[in-house]
């Protein structure tokens, strides 16, 4: 896909820098962003490699300035045909302790700058026929704390049916990815306080596991590429299983060990 670029937002974490080499795999030229310009260097001059482009961008979503020169420079690279909206994060933990302050925070990361980033680069998606992915959370499914993170999850997702179904005519997709709890830094803190959180966490995923960065990564992979091309509009857990039923529940249910 020479000249074929991806943009990815928040790719200075971990599922964001795993999302990113997957799709320089994939062939694209990737331009990797973040509002830590630092992490966002470190990602691309990982990533580097024979053959591969892929540029690093400083960019913060919420600030509408700072996102149009960073699709400025997507289109220095080629033609934008992908856009991964995987930036994001959370603030209060529970509605109880949550600020309007908190929440407005919440939905301007999480909700307007995947818009903010979409409208920056809408007429090239249009025009090549490009696809998008919106990175969701198994918290837009259902209650699983943060409720400013959660409620704007929940509209990332109705975002993306409303994508795909305007901007169908012009061929192009969209399509989200919610994962469910994945290891990365973002869960340091959490670590910290409670060195077995991942191991209780295990109990309530079917597969007995939380998933890999790699998992989402490969899972975006697929959703923007041609084996996906009758595919739009649809949100596709990643989560080990989590949101299709709780065993030990089900176990209590049935008292049956199955």
């Amino acid at each position: 896909m020479p000249g074929r670029v991806a943009i990815v937002t928040g790719a200075g974490g971990d599922i964001g820098r795993a999302i990113a080499a997957t799709l320089l795999a994939d062939g694209y030229a990737v331009l990797v962003a973040d509002i830590r310009e630092g992490a966002a260097r470190a990602t691309a001059e990982a990533l580097k490699g024979e053959g591969r482009v892929v540029e690093a961008s400083a960019c913060d979503i919420t600030d509408l300035a700072s996102v149009a020169a960073m699709a400025a420079t997507a289109r220095g690279l080629g033609a934008v045909v992908a856009l991964v909206n995987n930036a994001g994060g959370v603030t209060s933990a529970s509605l109880q302790e949550a600020t309007a302050g908190d929440f407005r925070a919440d939905l301007a990361l999480n909700l307007e700058g995947a818009f903010n980033v979409f409208k920056a680069v809408e007429a090239d998606l249009k025009a090549n026929r490009g696809a998008i992915v919106n990175i969701a959370s198994v918290n837009g499914l259902g209650v699983f704390g943060h409720p400013g993170y959660s409620a704007a999850k929940a509209a990332l997702i109705h975002l993306t049916h409303m994508l795909a179904v305007e901007y169908g005519k012009f061929g192009r997709r969209a399509n989200a990815v919610a994962p469910g709890t994945v290891a990365t830094a973002a869960w340091r803190a959490r670590a910290e306080a409670n060195p077995n959180v991942f191991e209780e966490a295990r109990r309530w995923y079917p597969l007995g596991r939380v998933a890999r960065t790699e998992d989402i990564a490969n899972a975006v992979s697929f959703l923007l590429s041609d084996k996906a091309a009758a595919i739009t509009g649809v949100c596709l857990p990643v989560d080990c299983g989590l949101t299709a039923g709780l065993a030990d529940l089900a176990r209590t249910f049935t008292q049956s060990s199955d």
